[in-house]
């Protein structure tokens, strides 16, 4: 009785080590999977946003909208 005990405890934890190691490569390539469909916002996606409402920004406006959105992350 007690050799099956430690068989299930073994187990258990071996299941729960190959679930921790495939939830982490399941993630990841989700997340790869997102980043690609939704790039993070660049410099060229300001520009183009300042254009739609109606302004056309500088350089230095460009630069400090990508500056505080790096300082809120």
């Amino acid at each position: 009785m007690d050799i099956k005990l430690w068989q299930a405890i073994i187990y258990i934890v071996l299941a729960l080590i190959i679930g921790a190691a495939a939830g982490f490569f399941i993630a990841r390539a989700w997340f790869k999977n997102y980043l690609k469909k939704n790039p993070p916002v660049n410099e060229r996606m300001i520009r183009e946003m300042m254009r739609q409402m109606g302004r056309t920004p500088s350089e230095k406006q460009v630069r400090q909208v990508m500056s505080s959105m790096n300082q809120v992350k």
